[in-house]
């Protein structure tokens, strides 16, 4: 019964984990701008997925990988890493693509408004070349001073260790994708543009993710498998937090009354500026009032 529960969690997880990536890119294509939406989100977004989707292919399918995890964990030998995560990551990068690059309006048809920021910040930008180097320092590692990056022991430097950076870069950008984000909703006092269904979704995900971990855990006798599973602890815990964030900032602050007034059409002559402030608008536009 318990594996079976497992199981359900895992492909339930997989897909309110999934369906959460469909709900932004839709609703920039129906307001037809990305203006809300800061760019930083899915960049790191795209760069994540990447090393989470490469990290979980290897613990399922290297046979050098497997084999260094079990001389690690010999209490609980087997990954718990499981092909619906293998699934989600890919299929999570692929709309992460899909998203980025509707911050080139003229992919998609759209014209392109001057209030619309394209680029991401530096901070952004240094996470992103900090991990390549991160990568790439422990790939060299492995060659040069590890005694068999190949060995079945995992003893030393070894290419276990480098789909455990794959997985900690994977962690440090979760907890940065977010930030600009909801810095971006409280300067702009809204959440115009950030889609909460995404919210919901991503938050009902992290529980079942969470539980399912737990779950294949108590089955093996040994929590250590928390902790031989970091991205996937990481990314629950990590994802419910900053989902609270935003549906506070949704529900209780101010984004579903300002949502609310622009689907009615109340702000015909107002609308917010880059930087949270408040302008006219004259005339009124499809592209300023979706």
């Amino acid at each position: 019964l318990a594996e079976a529960i497992s199981r359900s969690c895992g492909w339930l997880y997989f897909l309110a984990w999934s369906l959460s990536f469909y709900p932004q890119p839709l609703l920039n294509h129906r307001r037809r701008t990305t203006q809300g939406l800061t760019p930083d989100f899915p960049l790191l977004n795209v760069f994540g997925f990447t090393c989470y989707t490469v990290s979980t292919a290897a613990f399922l399918y290297s046979p050098t990988v497997k084999a260094q995890y079990a001389a690690r964990h010999p209490a609980s030998p087997e990954p718990t890493v499981r092909f619906n995560d293998l699934a989600f990551g890919a299929h999570a990068l692929v709309l992460c693509v899909v998203t980025y690059s509707q911050f080139w309006p003229r992919l998609w048809g759209w014209k392109a408004p001057s209030d619309v920021v394209r680029h991401a910040n530096r901070v952004t930008l240094g996470l992103l070349w900090g991990g390549i180097l991160g990568i790439a320092t422990i790939t060299v590692m492995v060659v040069v001073r590890g005694e068999d990056g190949r060995s079945s022991n995992g003893a030393g430097w070894a290419w276990i260790d480098v789909i455990y950076s794959l997985t900690y870069i994977k962690l440090l950008l979760t907890i940065f994708k977010y930030i600009p984000q909801a810095l971006s909703n409280s300067r702009r006092q809204s959440t115009v543009g950030w889609s909460i269904v995404q919210v919901l979704l991503d938050f009902t995900g992290g529980i079942l993710s969470l539980l399912q971990l737990v779950i294949d855990s108590a089955l093996q006798a040994d929590w250590s498998g928390l902790t031989g599973n970091p991205v996937k602890l990481g990314l629950a815990n990590i994802s419910l937090a900053f989902d609270m964030v935003f549906m506070t900032q949704h529900y209780v602050l101010y984004g579903a009354i300002e949502e609310r007034g622009e689907r009615e059409g109340r702000p015909k002559n107002m609308a917010l500026a880059q930087g949270g402030e408040r302008r006219p608008l004259l005339p009124t536009t499809r592209e300023s009032v979706p």
